[in-house]
This record gives C-alpha cells, sequence and structure tokens, in this order.
C-alpha cells in the first residue's frame, strides 16, 4: 500500500483545526497539526510533509513569516502551501501568493473546497516531467528531474508552481502565452485560480531569475497579449 501523503494543518482555532483534521483523515491522509507558528516550525523541522496548510494569523510566528521560513530552507523549499485567511481583499492573497504560497483560500470555507484544493496542488507538484533532464537558458539550469533551478550554480528559491511556469515557457521559447493559457498549463482546470493569479507568480519568478526585474531578460511580456521567453536567451 502506498504511503498516505502527509499533511500538517496549521491554525490557532481548535475547533477549525479539529474539523480540517477530522475531514482530511477520512479521505485517507496522514495528518499532523499545529496551532502556533513556533509549534508549526518545530513540526516542519522534524518531519517531511507532502503540503502544509497554513493560516494567515498565527500566535508567536505569522502565518507570512513561516512561509517564508519554509520557501528559504532547502529541505523545505518545494513543500506546497496552501494559505488560509480570513481576509479577502486581493492584497492579502497577492501577498501571500509572492511570499511563496501555491495557493490560497479565504474563510469561511468548506471542508469539500479545501479537499479539492488540496488535491489540485498535490497533483500539479507530483506531475514532473518524464525522462528527467536539464535545460540551459541564459544562466539559468533547469534540472526537470529534481524540480531545481540554478543561476550561477547558485539554487533559486521556487515553489513548484513557478517552476512549472518557467518550464513550460522556456519548452516554448519563442511563442507568447495568455494568462488564460498559462493558468491551464500550470492549474489545469482549476476554475477557482483567478488570470492575475499568473501575473503575481511572474513577478515573483522575475524577481528571482532576473538581474533586474524591470528590463527582463528571460520572461518578457508582449504587450496585451500575454509572456513568452526570447529564443535568443
Amino acid at each position: 500500500m502506498a504511503d498516505r501523503p502527509k499533511i500538517l494543518v496549521v491554525d490557532d482555532e481548535a475547533d477549525l483545526l479539529d474539523l480540517i483534521s477530522y475531514n482530511l483523515t477520512k479521505e485517507g491522509y496522514e495528518v499532523s497539526t499545529a496551532s502556533d507558528g513556533g509549534e508549526a516550525l518545530t513540526e516542519i523541522r522534524k518531519a517531511r510533509f507532502d503540503l502544509v496548510v497554513l493560516d494567515l494569523m498565527l500566535p508567536g510566528i505569522q502565518g507570512m513569516e513561516l512561509c517564508r521560513i519554509i520557501r528559504s530552507d532547502p529541505k523545505t523549499e518545494a513543500v506546497p502551501i496552501i494559505m488560509l485567511t480570513a481576509k479577502g481583499e486581493e492584497v492579502d492573497r497577492v501577498l501571500g501568493l509572492e511570499m511563496g504560497a501555491d495557493d490560497y483560500i479565504t474563510k469561511p470555507f468548506s471542508p469539500r473546497e479545501l479537499i479539492a484544493r488540496i488535491r489540485a496542488v498535490l497533483r500539479r507538484t507530483g506531475e514532473k516531467s518524464k525522462g528527467g533532464k536539464v535545460l540551459r537558458t541564459g544562466n539559468l539550469l533547469i534540472d526537470t528531474e529534481n524540480y531545481t533551478v540554478t543561476k550561477k550554480e547558485v539554487r533559486l528559491d521556487l515553489s513548484a508552481t513557478e517552476f512549472r511556469i518557467l518550464l513550460y515557457l522556456v519548452e516554448r521559447r519563442g511563442k507568447v502565452f495568455s494568462r488564460e493559457q498559462l493558468l491551464d498549463a500550470a492549474w489545469k482546470d482549476e476554475a477557482f485560480v483567478e488570470p492575475r493569479t499568473v501575473d503575481v507568480h511572474i513577478r515573483r519568478l522575475r524577481a528571482q531569475i532576473e538581474d533586474d526585474p524591470s528590463n527582463p531578460s528571460y520572461i518578457k511580456t508582449k504587450r496585451g497579449i500575454g509572456y513568452y521567453v526570447d529564443t535568443e536567451t
């Protein structure tokens, strides 16, 4: 029998933590919980998780800071994160994505919706390219088997979604893709992902791979159409 995916759920609301844990366990996931940022960090450092469900507002270490810590550690940088937030404003959602979250969900939500999001994120991050290979574009090396990107021998801190977008564009250099096309490529048929989410991930990608994100050499914009990687890079 295959190992069950391990999920860490971090939230300071005891009732919600119990509800999420119960429903995920019923769906076959192995669930650990934490009620504050410090406890979550301890769990993350002592065990390997396939996904973290992380509340934005936490006692001790805040969700945004914990997300940053997870993304900055080579041992956990690839672990997918779904951010929970009671705030519905776009600025909070964008900030969460820019900090490296793979998805977000706004409270209140149904267990069924959260489970659908978790399945979708695990499916995306689990789909590696067949026949691992290393692609080069400019100073970037993209390892499709290990899901890593290095720039001038320095490993970059990309989320699984950012990696998928970069790989998709590099493998199709010279072709311009709209937000909707990139959504289809990176998020498949997930109707709850907004087209503007692509812009957030492109902005985060540029911040890491470009020498000058305001004048990108790798991921370029065709105004009014979409994004592309130049064939000359």
